[in-house]
């Protein structure tokens, strides 16, 4: 089973700018370049399933105008991580000693207010152990690749923002991943 993770398009913000769970639209000629590509690599019969932000939104109804073929569903566990009252502002506004509190206790702090990063990768753990057997399209976020690069690797939970990974695909492009499914037990067996 693959799992594939394509990311949105280059959003229409400021760069600079913390934008994780706020609302905002993608660049629309990009949006259509992003879809026109992933629709040919696409295989028949792959699920999908998509972010409720606009501009995964946006991808997701580009990719369906070339593929009629699939049927998306939104899960709001595929959004990108919450940074409460930081969202729409500048990193560089932020402050170094708000940034600092974060990276001091990576996993448990809370950036703004939003959500920790513990609680980030609870919500894709969820998502990603519902993942089934049939190829599957994730059109997502950033930070759910990297959540996903870190459960690919057994890892659900991390201490240290050192072990937060930097690669992620770019806008408007993807990664796949093989997630290990569960061994079943034969009928008849106790499995002990």
């Amino acid at each position: 089973m693959t799992l594939w993770l394509a990311r949105h398009a280059r959003p229409l913000v400021e760069p600079g700018m913390c934008y994780g769970a706020l609302d905002v639209a993608a660049d629309g000629p990009a949006t259509q370049a992003a879809a026109h590509t992933l629709a040919e690599a696409l295989p028949l019969g792959i699920f999908v399933t998509s972010s409720t932000l606009q501009r995964c939104e946006q991808l997701v109804q580009a990719l369906s105008a070339l593929r009629p073929d699939l049927t998306p569903i939104f899960d709001p566990r595929l959004r990108e991580m919450d940074f409460g009252h930081w969202e729409g502002q500048r990193w560089d506004a932020i402050g170094q000693p708000a940034l600092e509190a974060w990276t001091a206790d990576f996993a448990h702090h809370r950036p703004g207010g939003g959500e920790s990063v513990q609680i980030f990768m609870q919500r894709v753990a969820a998502a990603w152990d519902a993942v089934g057997t049939r190829p599957t399209l994730w059109i997502t976020h950033a930070g759910v690749a990297r959540a996903c690069s870190l459960l690919a690797a057994g890892m659900r939970s991390i201490d240290r923002a050192d072990q937060w990974p930097h690669a992620a695909p770019g806008y408007g492009e993807w990664i796949t991943f093989e997630p290990a499914i569960p061994a079943q037990t034969p009928p008849g067996h106790s499995g002990c």
